[in-house]
């Protein structure tokens, strides 16, 4: 091969080879650029001649890639189970489900309360996390996709199900939980399957006494804790603990102590199965054969709302309702056992002639509600004007009752002054118990205030009937703040003394007329509680015996006695007469009613006569009362 075959072209490029590749300089197409002219100065370099390189690019920044812009500013947005959500941020994933319709089971969990994560049903699917996250710790972040529903999500639920059913006793034939428990409701819906379990179960305490109201089953016992941070956190009395370790881990006291805080039954409502039970509710009613009924609580001036369950004509618990502005979602224990005079030794019949001293065989007869009105209206009409004749009223009794009784009292009797009575004083604490036991004082103050009414204490009452410048006294309610039988022995020297009472007492004993009056879960109303806020509560169950409201007796004396008055129910008195009270003058009597059933399927039934919700009737009436 001569020199001339391997010495390049001058001209034109040939065409680069096959396969070449083509940003190589051999492949560039065109003239090359001719050498400058000798002495020229160059701009650029031969190299930067022929082709001008872009400058590298910087690196990446180190770290986690910056986070979205909100896509609503101030709040979080993100998607759970298809369906878009924009929450405050902080929200959890279980909240925040709610608004969406998706439910996220859980037991440890609860809204007043710190986050324990510790039971493990509410792990879902977060697409910002690789593993299942705990939906009651973790807040939504931005963009955040979520799935509840998964295979994945639905294998972890049934398997916690069946870890927590591995040792528990199947007991849902005798638990008072059963109708109420979680564990029944999520066994239906996450893992109905047979138990796995070879062998016998872990036994434990079956009926652990922690204190004068709460009994432990330690068996039923699944962790979750809230019971310890109820008395850790709400109640400020840490009195429950975590003891041992594994399958021998238990709830219990610390050793000498028990649990008997103001507040322990609240222990029992937050309890997510049957191992917190009340001593005083325990084994007496079946849940499904309860009925519901939004009330409000007559322990004291706080005004706790609550729940009255109960059947036929008889209460069987109270259990606090949410109310943000009062009472949370808490109540203590003496406002819970206060159904028990709901139940006992209640006023049922009217009667004439005092019942003091009379022998067991000449008791006092009872008599027709007319004859008893036609009985108290011929006693009164002799005061009637009279400053003998003296007013009085408890602050137990509803605004409707007393805005009745004193429009009677001053417009038909001819008063100018009320005696107020009420339950004696009691100690306060730190968190809803109030030193004023009764739950009506303010609309009371209020009423008397816009009638024109004097209010007097119950120590000038004394004073007066200690002087004999009463001789006729007429009552709306019994409470008194004293001596009850050194009262009642007062009121023997009276010549006329009509009260409408509640309940039996040495007070009613020495009426010369007494009229039955229902109870407020007898009839619908409202309270006023110390804060000047005042609340609705609906009837719960048709009154007993021949008792009625205070407002009808009201009513019933009024026409007696000549005047007029219309009322057929307490919304009518409250559309007449509130208007003369300043401090009624924004509230809404009708919107102001709370929801007349806890839940779907939970009715109260007012005309029922057992009291059973549709579905768990017997035909006929109930063999034994309340159950």
């Amino acid at each position: 091969m001569s020199d001339n075959d391997t010495k390049k072209p001058t001209g034109d490029a040939q065409p680069p080879p096959k396969g070449a590749p083509t940003d190589t300089p051999a492949a560039k197409i065109g003239p090359e650029p001719s050498n400058p002219p000798a002495g020229a100065k160059l701009d650029t370099p031969p190299a930067a001649a022929s082709s001008v390189t872009a400058p590298p690019k910087a690196p990446p920044p180190a770290g986690p890639p910056p986070k979205p812009a909100p896509k609503n500013p101030g709040f979080v947005t993100c998607t759970i189970d298809g369906k878009e959500v924009v929450v405050k941020p902080g929200t959890n994933m279980i909240e925040a489900a709610k608004q969406v319709g998706s439910e996220i089971p859980y037991y440890c969990y609860h809204p007043r309360l710190s986050i324990a994560a510790n039971c493990r049903i509410c792990l879902i699917e977060a697409s910002n996390a690789p593993k299942l996250v705990p939906a009651c710790q973790t807040p939504l972040a931005e963009g955040v996709a979520i799935k509840t529903t998964t295979p994945k999500v639905k294998e972890q639920q049934r398997s916690v199900m069946e870890f927590l059913l591995l040792n528990h006793p199947v007991d849902c034939s005798i638990c008072d939980q059963a109708g109420e428990c979680k564990l029944q409701d999520y066994y239906m819906k996450y893992d109905y399957r047979p138990s796995r379990l070879e062998g016998g179960k872990a036994l434990k305490n079956k009926r652990k006494v922690l204190g004068p109201r709460v009994v432990l089953d330690q068996e039923r016992c699944i962790m979750c804790t809230r019971c310890v941070r109820v008395m850790n956190e709400v109640a400020k009395e840490p009195q429950l603990g975590v003891f041992g370790r594994g399958s021998h881990e238990r709830i219990d006291v610390f050793p000498g102590n028990e649990l008997d805080s103001d507040y322990s039954m609240n222990t029992v409502d937050v309890c997510p199965v049957g191992a917190l039970l009340s001593r005083d509710f325990r084994f007496k009613a079946r849940a499904w054969f309860l009925s519901a009924t939004p009330s409000i609580c007559t322990g004291c001036a706080k005004g706790c709302n609550t729940y009255v369950d109960w059947m036929s004509q008889d209460t069987y618990r109270i259990r606090p309702r949410e109310n943000e502005d009062i009472n949370k979602s808490w109540m203590c224990d003496q406002g819970r056992l206060m159904y028990k005079s709901f139940n006992l030794g209640r006023v049922q019949q009217a009667r004439v002639g005092r019942q003091s001293g009379k022998a067991a065989t000449d008791a006092v007869p009872v008599v027709t509600r007319k004859e008893a009105v036609q009985a108290a209206a011929r006693a009164l009409k002799p005061l009637v004007g009279d400053k003998s004749l003296a007013v009085f009223a408890s602050p137990v009794s509803s605004n409707e009752d007393l805005l009745a009784g004193l429009s009677f009292a001053k417009n038909t009797l001819g008063a100018s002054t009320v005696y107020v009575g009420g339950r004696p004083a009691g100690k306060a604490d730190h968190f809803l118990k109030t030193a004023d036991k009764n739950p009506n004082r303010k609309g009371l103050e209020s009423i008397a205030k816009g009638l024109g009414l004097k209010v007097e204490t119950f120590e000038s009452l004394t004073a007066a009937l200690g002087k004999g410048q009463v001789k006729g006294l007429y009552a709306i309610g019994t409470e008194i703040p004293g001596d009850v039988e050194a009262f009642a022995q007062t009121l023997a020297q009276l010549e006329v003394f009509v009260v409408q009472a509640t309940n039996e007492s040495p007070i009613t004993a020495q009426a010369t007329v007494l009229l039955p009056a229902t109870l407020h879960v007898e009839d619908e109303g409202s309270f006023t509680q110390m804060d000047g806020i005042t609340q609705r509560f609906r009837k719960a169950y048709p009154p007993r015996g021949d008792t009625v409201p205070g407002w009808k007796w009201a009513a019933e004396l009024t026409r007696e006695l000549g005047g007029e008055a219309a009322w057929a129910s307490a919304r009518d008195v409250w559309r007449e007469l509130a208007g003369k009270v300043a401090e009624f003058a924004e509230f809404n009597w009708d919107k102001a009613s709370p929801p007349d059933r806890e839940k779907p399927g939970i009715n109260p039934l007012p005309t029922g006569a057992d009291g059973r919700p549709p579905g768990y009737r017997e035909f006929g009436s109930p063999r034994v009362r309340g159950i």
